[in-house]
């Protein structure tokens, strides 16, 4: 038995265990990259809506948001390594500048359900792809993703309903503005 242990062995060997994984298609790798695009817009979105809610005197949301920011870089992270475990490329791509005007606590948590429900839509779009490419690997992920959504829309809902339960009694924001600023503590 010959023992190979030259440097163009250690590559063939790389070769080879990298054929062994389930690699992506070109058409999930594309839409793996496009959702990370799109989880690090969420993230700016949510940053840009924390700046604007701290000129508004609400830090706790914007607490609130620096928080949602943080999270959806994770999903993008979390996109990204599955990308690269499976022996794909990410290509980032850039994102669009996101509106600096909100408006009330409530419009603003209005259009954070809003933009919670197009992601849901986008995530579930990208497991339909998973289903038609049979990308089994795919699937297990995204329903870590599937369910995510179903918790974040939640959590946005009940926000939206303590809002609305204020009716516009200014100590009353006041007193949710607080809670939102113990998100993550």
């Amino acid at each position: 038995m010959t023992l190979r242990a030259g440097p163009e062995y250690h590559n063939e060997e790389r070769q080879s265990r990298k054929g062994e994984r389930h690699m992506l298609s070109q058409k999930m790798q594309a839409a793996f990259n496009e959702q990370i695009r799109n989880e690090i817009a969420s993230g700016y979105l949510y940053l840009a809506m924390s700046a604007y809610l701290e000129s508004q005197n609400f830090g706790g949301a914007a607490h609130w948001m620096r928080e949602q920011y943080k999270e959806e870089l994770d999903h993008a992270a979390k996109l990204f390594k599955h990308v690269t475990d499976r022996s794909g490329r990410v290509v980032l791509e850039a994102i669009e500048k996101p509106p600096v005007e909100f408006g009330s606590l409530k419009e603003v948590f209005q259009a954070v359900l809003a933009h919670e429900q197009k992601v849901t839509g986008l995530i579930n779009k990208l497991y339909e792809t998973a289903l038609a490419e049979k990308d089994y690997p795919a699937q297990i992920e995204l329903q870590w993703f599937i369910k995510e959504q179903v918790e974040e829309e939640k959590t946005v809902e009940d926000i939206l309903a303590q809002i609305e339960a204020c009716d516009g009694k200014p100590h009353l924001l006041l007193m949710i503005d607080h809670h939102l600023g113990k998100r993550g503590q």
